[in-house]
């Protein structure tokens, strides 16, 4: 009996040693399974990680790009700032200068006006001569495109000679000056004056179709189409009023 239970015993410890092998190969397979995951997963972290340096290097190269093309271009501008400046100072400089000249025109064209009136004063007529040369030299700073210097020329003829026979034509010119510097509401004002002051003279309607054209660069159609159905009725046979007749038939 003893016999026997020792041998079962024993059989148990040598069923029980195999086991005990077979399991430590099991782990050890599995262990160097887990150590193959491991490296594999180390080696994808490792590639992603220098992926993403190359990513971070690359886009930091990128930015250093971008900051040196904004410095360049923060240079050029203050390039052409600096320039615009001094063109600007350039401008001022000369706007001053030609103010000064200006001033002194002025200056000299009053008192020539003023050396005028004392000897028309003193004669108590106005020279023909003067006032047939004062009236061209004006017209002719209109025909040289030179306004602004017509109408002070213009101007100074009125005054001189108020009521010289060229005075219906002066103040026309005074008002197709301003016409040709776009400065439409000031050449409408000084057309009025032609029709009030000198409505028989063949200015007058000249001045009203002037008038009307304003008016329709101020886009004032309406008031331009009465200006010109207003000269066709008080001027009727002119030249200017069948030019006011067909432009009313061109705009319907």
């Amino acid at each position: 009996m003893r016999l026997q239970v020792a041998l079962v015993f024993g059989l148990c410890m040598v069923a029980g040693a195999a086991r005990a092998g077979v399991f430590d190969e099991d782990a050890l397979r599995e262990v160097a399974a887990l150590r193959a995951q491991v490296g594999t997963n180390q080696q994808a972290l490792d590639q992603r990680l220098a992926k993403i340096e190359s990513l971070l290097q690359d886009r930091s190269l990128d930015l250093n790009k971008q900051l040196d093309d904004l410095r360049q271009d923060m240079a050029r501008l203050r390039g052409q700032i600096e320039v615009q400046g001094n063109q600007i100072e350039t401008l001022d400089r000369r706007q001053k200068e030609l103010y000064s000249d200006l001033d002194a025109r002025l200056l000299k064209l009053q008192a020539a006006i003023k050396a005028q009136e004392t000897q028309a004063a003193a004669v108590g007529t106005p020279d023909p001569a003067l006032e047939a040369k004062t009236y061209e030299s004006a017209l002719g700073k209109f025909n040289l495109g030179d306004y602004q210097g017509s109408i002070a020329a213009f101007r100074n003829y009125l005054v001189t000679f108020p009521n010289g026979q060229q005075a219906a034509n002066a103040q026309y010119w005074i008002g197709n000056a301003y016409y040709a510097l776009r400065d439409f509401k000031a050449a409408i004002a000084e057309q009025q004056k032609v029709v009030a002051g000198w409505p028989g003279s063949p200015k007058a309607p000249e001045a009203l179709l002037n008038i009307a054209s304003c008016q329709e660069n101020l886009k004032q159609l309406k008031s331009a189409r009465e200006t010109l159905n207003a000269l066709m009725k008080k001027y009727p046979g002119t030249p200017a009023a069948e030019k006011a007749k067909q432009r009313l038939a061109s705009k319907g």
